[in-house]
């Protein structure tokens, strides 16, 4: 994907850091010297070209509840069904496939411990497999922004 210069100055400076006020766009949009308008059609731009999947915090988990990365060993031929019902649980985001025994991978977040074991319960009962509870042990803190600055 090409970024213009707008998406290369939006991507660096709002990965980070989003501005938290009534009108978020306006105001990044004052910090970059361009209308909220322009912003916009570049964030929209972006998401429709694969670049920007989604705008929104990244809470600490801990301070907001409990959370456990989950993992199934779903035969093949039940992937899609097991999915599908996976998704409709609300405590449950980041679902996704690997290739591996274990093969479909979620995040489940709750309000404390035990209602994320009633969660794994209703799951187990529900399809019918066990769930690899991998509750976090250790936070190793990453910065996951990626500089762009000036590049063609």
């Amino acid at each position: 994907m090409n970024l213009d210069a707008l998406s290369r100055r939006l991507i660096d400076r709002f990965q980070h850091g989003m501005p938290l006020c009534a009108e978020p766009y306006r105001a990044m949009a004052e910090a970059l010297g361009c209308s909220e308008d322009e912003v916009l059609a570049c964030l929209q731009q972006l998401q429709a070209g694969g670049g920007l999947s989604r705008i929104g915090p990244v809470f600490e988990h801990s301070r907001a509840g409990a959370s456990t990365l989950v993992a199934l060993a779903v035969p093949t031929e039940c992937l899609e069904q097991v999915a599908e019902r996976i998704n409709r649980f609300p405590e449950v985001n980041h679902n996704y496939l690997r290739e591996h025994r274990y093969n479909l991978w979620f995040v489940l977040t709750g309000p404390d411990r035990t209602h994320l074991d009633r969660v794994l319960a209703e799951i187990e009962a529900d399809t019918g497999l066990v769930p690899l509870d991998l509750p976090m042990q250790s936070a190793y803190r990453i910065d996951l922004g990626f500089p762009l600055g000036d590049l063609p």
